[in-house]
């Protein structure tokens, strides 16, 4: 198998910089095992105008079969013959992919210790494929490449060169040019997208591929029109797996959509007063809104209810004062992202034992959550429908009975100011209501009333004189209460 990745350059930006960017020496040929057999890495050409590094892996057939133990196309059993009928050892396929990550791990991740300014700059790239196989031919190759930013050449390779009459096979010569993405991103594209193509793995795929192929398509896969494709192929058609991969990336465009309440936007609101430094985004700001309630609480125990990928749980573990965090979510895949973000199986001990993250649901009581010092809803409750809100209410006001509560939700007044947002559309497709500040502190005296806590109501984000802040918050205390109640004594 043989791939080759090349780029120009000028006597002020050498093209042999792409030595630095994979961290091969252009000087020097170099051979590495892989579990198939030896990748080789070498340079055909390598001055100031024109670099190319060629990789080419040499299949060893016996330890390919050994490895597979009877396991073909995805991992599933085939005829032992198939090992042998079926093997192209010329042909790019998920051992190239494997060979790449292997080769090229610290390119991969953008990382270039010699000369880090040049991981994140794009550049002029080349990069050809001689033999691709491409079930769907080089219209889905065309598909797959050019959203990503790739201007594509895939040619069909004739049957047979002297009985043209026989038509095409159904592999591509694929060359791919850009002159707007980084080497990483262009790496992770091919490690995902080559196997992608071939519609084929050499190995058993585990659970654990979906991590990789998140890893490899963050920034680009969760907006890709051939996600769905792309997620089934990768992962053998295996359907548990390319479920689980589809909910994670939607976990992720939600998280990024609600975190941001169309920051870009936000942004744009102020940017007649920014300078050099770029406003701080809405969902920091409401963070940062919801530790200062807290601390001016005296909160040690707190609830994040509906933590999500737990941005909050991270920001409370920093301020040591919150001794013990509990996050709950009705969503496990959530709470594995959550765990994942605050790497809790690498976390010391004493770290650890602060922090804790369970599965639950709002609507209904549950004696776990009772005998904290404080409770968070940050921008849940717009994401349940009306009918429901009661059940969250008595179980968190009600069963809980935390001595504050701190409630953070759009305000729909606000929408307007986003310039990019439809008349009439609420900020995010799964949110179920948006309320006025009239409606939510009518909500939210309500209950405090019902339930015998006071309520103060705080601005989150610029505090518009007609329309109000972005968001709303209201910091509910049964220790207001209960000083109100000794003044009148």
């Amino acid at each position: 198998m043989f791939l080759t990745i090349g780029t120009t350059g000028t006597a002020e930006d050498p093209a042999t910089d792409l030595g630095f960017l994979l961290h091969k020496h252009p000087g020097k040929a170099q051979a590495f095992s892989t579990s198939h057999g030896t990748a080789h890495v070498l340079y055909p050409e390598a001055d100031a105008e024109r670099c190319t590094a060629a990789l080419l892996l040499e299949i060893d057939p016996v330890a390919l079969v050994r490895r597979g133990k009877g396991k073909g196309r995805g991992g599933a059993p085939d005829a032992a013959l198939a090992q042998y009928v079926n093997d192209r050892p010329y042909a790019a396929s998920s051992l190239l992919a494997v060979a790449l990550s292997h080769v090229f791990s610290s390119a991969m991740k953008g990382v270039c210790t010699a000369r880090p300014e040049l991981a994140a700059a794009p550049r002029p790239l080349r990069i050809e494929v001689p033999v691709l196989p491409a079930r769907g031919g080089p219209a889905l190759v065309r598909a797959l490449f050019e959203p990503l930013g790739w201007e594509v050449t895939a040619e069909p390779v004739a049957l047979d060169a002297e009985f043209p009459e026989w038509g095409d096979s159904r592999y591509v010569r694929l060359v791919l040019e850009t002159d707007t993405l980084t080497v990483a991103a262009a790496l992770r594209h091919l490690y995902v997208l080559l196997p992608v193509l071939d519609d084929a793995k050499h190995y058993w795929v585990s659970p654990d591929e979906v991590d990789k192929l998140l890893r490899a398509g963050e920034g680009w896969l969760g907006g890709h029109p051939e996600q769905k494709l792309i997620t089934s192929r990768y992962l053998a058609r295996r359907w548990s797996l390319t479920r689980e991969a589809m909910e994670r990336l939607e976990l992720v465009r939600l998280a990024e959509s609600d975190d941001s309440e169309v920051e870009s936007i936000d942004n744009a609101v102020g940017a007649e007063t920014e300078t050099e430094e770029r406003p701080t985004p809405l969902a920091q700001q409401r963070r940062d809104a919801i530790l200062a309630a807290l601390r001016e609480s005296g909160a040690a125990r707190v609830l994040d209810l509906g933590c999500g990928q737990g941005q909050l749980v991270q920001a409370l573990l920093k301020d040591p004062a919150f001794t013990e965090i509990v996050g709950i979510d009705v969503s496990m895949r959530a709470l594995t992202i959550a765990s994942r973000r605050l790497r809790l199986d690498r976390m010391g001990e004493r770290v650890a034992s602060r922090v804790k993250l369970v599965q639950g649901s709002l609507a209904y009581t549950d004696k776990r959550l009772k005998g904290y010092d404080a409770a968070v809803l940050s921008e849940v409750i717009e994401h349940l429908d009306l009918p429901r809100l009661p059940a969250l209410e008595y179980a968190v006001f009600g069963a809980a009975r935390p001595r504050t509560v701190v409630v953070t939700t759009p305000n729909v007044e606000y929408n307007v100011r986003w310039e990019s947002l439809p008349a009439g559309h609420v900020r995010h497709g799964d949110h179920r209501f948006e309320w006025t500040r009239e409606e939510f502190r009518a909500w939210a005296r309500t209950v405090a009333e019902r339930h015998g806590y006071g309520v103060e109501f705080r601005p989150v984000g610029p505090d518009d004189p007609e329309v109000g802040p972005p968001t709303q918050m209201a910091v509910f205390s049964t220790q207001t209460v209960n000083e109100k109640e000794a003044k009148a004594a």
